[in-house]
C-alpha cells in the first residue's frame, strides 16, 4: 500500500503550524508535510516522489511571495501525476478573478476562508481525503477510523473484500 501525504502550503510560520495543528487527526493514517512557499513546495513533492508517496491533498495559500498559490494549483492539475490530488484554496485574499481561475483551471475542490474553524478545516479534510482514497487506494481498511468510516465501509462492502 503506497502511503498518501497531505501538503500544506502557507508562508506565515503562525498559520501554517495552525494549520498542521489542525491536521493532527490525519497524521496517524496520513504523512503531513508543510512548505512556505511554492518552491519548497516543489521539493516535498520530489521527496514524496523519491519516497514512493503519492499527494492526496494540497492545502494552499493564495498570497505568498514568488508564485501565487493559485498557480500552484494550476501546475498541479496540468501535471498528469497530481490530476487526482484534492486541492483546497485555505486564504483570505484571493480576489473573485484568482478564485475563479483556481476552480476552472486547477479544478479546486473547495475554498477555505482565513481565518478558519478548525472543525470546518478538519471536515472538509476529511471529506476530500475521503473522496481520494475510494478513488484511488487499494486498500479502505487502513483509513476507516480517521475518514468517514460509514461510506468507507459501503464502499467495502460494495466491491468486496479485496477493498
Amino acid at each position: 500500500m503506497k502511503k498518501i501525504a497531505i501538503l500544506c502550503v502557507e508562508d506565515e510560520a503562525e498559520v501554517r503550524e495552525a494549520v498542521i495543528r489542525d491536521l493532527k487527526p490525519f497524521a496517524g493514517a496520513f504523512r503531513i508535510e508543510a512548505a512556505e512557499d511554492v518552491n519548497d513546495a516543489r521539493d516535498v513533492l520530489t521527496e514524496l516522489e523519491e519516497e514512493g508517496l503519492e499527494l492526496g491533498l494540497a492545502l494552499c495559500d493564495h498570497m505568498m511571495p514568488g508564485e501565487s498559490g493559485v498557480d500552484f494549483l494550476v501546475s498541479l492539475e496540468n501535471n498528469d501525476e497530481y490530476q487526482d490530488s484534492r486541492k483546497i484554496l485555505i486564504t483570505g485574499q484571493a480576489g473573485l478573478e484568482d478564485t475563479v481561475r483556481a476552480v476552472n483551471e486547477a479544478q479546486l475542490h473547495h475554498y477555505i476562508s482565513k481565518p478558519w474553524n478548525p472543525e470546518e478545516l478538519q471536515s472538509v479534510v476529511k471529506k476530500q481525503l475521503t473522496d481520494y482514497v475510494i478513488e484511488n487506494a487499494e486498500d479502505l481498511k487502513p483509513y476507516v477510523a480517521c475518514l468517514d468510516g460509514a461510506r468507507l465501509m459501503t464502499e467495502i462492502a460494495k466491491t468486496g473484500s479485496d477493498r
